[in-house]
């Protein structure tokens, strides 16, 4: 194995700077999501925007987005060869996302709010071209709406204790409402947080349903269980999925934060399914004598079968990443991410890699990841990155970055569609992105990958849209 990683180890990630998801509110205050796959800051939705109050305080807010997105695989949908690139086809579209929400003034402590969402093409795209743009379902391919969010929630005055029930864009580590894909996720469930204790925050709750196109493993434009929205879900026998089928994920978390120091630790238990470790330290300082800030830190994610899925032999999850991670801010307007992760030797990365939303890996590509390769089993990958902030140019806002990632497979594990080993993965990224005080964003990537024995993979995304 490339890199030995004893299972079991308890050994957490480095921060995470949050920028970004829509009408969504971070379950751990800071440094629990990577912003690889947002387009705005994580706070609160309804404390964020002014929106219209309407009545006693009550508040509409929106957000109306608009995107393109390409992606050319070199498999054309009207001859396609299943080998090539994962049977994955040439897709392209254009789609706008209404939402709008309604929340509740505060009536001591009480909460309450609702969110409908949609997506349509307005017949405009070309079905065909349809499969890889996870905006509509790839099967049915449809326009659709859904209701979001609904949600009641309460927190005492002093802010030390809150409990919140219903349907809602909930952001852990692992679960997570990843908008990346242009319609954030979003789970039913209820969850209890303590602050009692200085520094220290402690939850506990249970996702029982999710709704999102990429993240999960079924008709993710409805309300399915998490068995059922779980990629692991699909390699069961038709016995297996009748006893797990109505199965959710507990979940539990335990920080410390004092501003340098932040250590959280989780947990979540997929009845039936898998069980997740998550663990992250990081530690963040500023060095005055050269104008920079940084944050350090490593990461340990553990995934091991449990119940009906351990039971069958014919299929496993059974393995471990381990992450470190360097990121600086410069007084002058530069940044700079370097990663690094590393995959034991262990079955089941295709089973739970991104599953729920969850993209706290370390050494992603900005659009591209581990669904590309064969497989990620054993295999190591390496990120830099460095941007660049015009805040001084009098662009408050607007930055621009380049990415490289390196993967370094194992020719063992990871075939192409004929069984010709894959040795390295390459990604080639250029990003600007925009958010404006007025409510308007917008986020332009592009991404070349080469991978050994595919033909050349590339895609573009220009997403954007406006909050009121």
């Amino acid at each position: 194995m490339k890199c030995s990683i004893r299972k079991g180890m308890l050994l957490a990630a480095i921060p995470m700077s949050i920028t970004s998801l829509t009408a969504s509110e971070s379950l751990v205050p800071s440094n629990a999501v990577e912003d690889d796959h947002a387009y705005e800051t994580v706070i609160h939705y309804d404390q964020k925007l002014k929106g219209y109050v309407i009545g006693e305080g009550w508040k509409i807010t929106g957000d109306l987005r608009t995107g393109y997105v390409s992606y050319d695989y070199s498999n054309d949908p009207t001859n396609p060869d299943p080998a090539v690139n994962k049977g994955h086809l040439d897709s392209n579209g254009i789609y706008v996302i209404p939402k709008l929400s309604i929340a509740s003034p505060d009536y001591h402590g009480l909460t309450f709010k609702i969110t409908g969402a949609g997506a349509t093409d307005f017949g405009l795209n070309d079905p065909r071209y349809e499969s890889r743009n996870f905006v509509f379902d790839p099967t049915e391919k449809k326009s659709f709406a859904i209701l979001q969010e609904a949600y009641l929630s309460y927190e005492t005055a002093d802010g030390k204790h809150r409990f919140l029930v219903g349907a809602k864009e909930t952001v852990t580590p692992m679960i997570d409402a990843d908008d990346w894909y242009m319609l954030s996720n979003s789970f039913q469930g209820a969850y209890y947080m303590n602050k009692s204790f200085e520094n220290i925050m402690m939850a506990a709750g249970y996702f029982y349903k999710m709704a999102g196109v990429w993240d999960s493993g079924a008709n993710g434009t409805e309300w399915h269980t998490m068995a059922r929205a779980s990629f692991a879900y699909g390699s069961l026998t038709d016995e297996e999925k009748r006893r797990v089928e109505d199965n959710g994920v507990w979940a539990g978390v335990f920080q410390y934060n004092d501003g340098a120091h932040n250590l959280q630790i989780w947990d979540y238990y997929a009845t039936d399914l898998y069980n997740t470790l998550f663990a992250q330290y990081d530690y963040s300082g500023k060095v005055d004598a050269y104008g920079f800030t940084y944050d350090a830190g490593v990461q340990f994610i553990d995934f091991q079968e449990v119940g009906v899925y351990k039971n069958n032999p014919n299929h496993t999850i059974d393995y471990s990443l381990f992450s470190l991670r360097l990121n600086t801010k410069h007084d002058n307007g530069f940044d700079t991410a370097l990663g690094a992760s590393f995959y034991s030797d262990g079955d089941g990365t295709g089973d739970t890699l991104g599953a729920w939303g969850g993209y706290p890996y370390f050494a992603n590509g900005m659009i591209f990841h581990f669904f590309e390769a064969g497989s990620l089993r054993n295999a190591n990958s390496y990120k830099a990155q460095v941007g660049y902030n015009f805040a001084k140019e009098g662009a408050p806002g607007l930055w621009a970055g380049v990415r490289y990632t390196h993967f370094d497979l194992d020719p063992n594990y990871s075939k192409n569609g004929y069984g010709d080993p894959q040795d390295a993965m390459n990604l080639y990224g250029v990003r600007v992105s925009y958010n404006a005080k007025g409510g308007f964003y917008f986020t332009g990537t592009y991404e070349k990958v080469d991978l050994d024995n595919e033909p050349g993979t590339d895609s573009l995304r220009l997403i954007g849209g406006y909050k009121f």
